[in-house]
């Protein structure tokens, strides 16, 4: 089997990433967005977890936690 090329230039790279496809880039933004959404989902959950004193403790609310709007500011 012969190995494939390796990019080893940042100049390459650079003119790799200005040529790459769109859809390599729709999908690329699509695995961001779901990770994103999947840290979102395990911080709601850790919240979630927080006894009302534990919660109180940091500034948050029961009602709180599930708005997305008011999550992560203290008034």
């Amino acid at each position: 089997m012969q190995a494939t090329s390796i990019i080893t230039s940042s100049e390459q790279a650079s003119t790799f990433r200005k040529t790459r496809p769109a859809s390599f880039s729709t999908l690329l933004e699509l695995v961001r967005m779901l990770v994103r959404k999947m840290v979102e989902r395990r911080n709601r959950n850790a919240l979630l977890g927080l006894s009302d004193d534990q919660l109180k403790d940091i500034g948050l609310s029961r009602g709180q936690n599930g708005s997305d709007v008011h999550i992560y500011s203290r008034y």
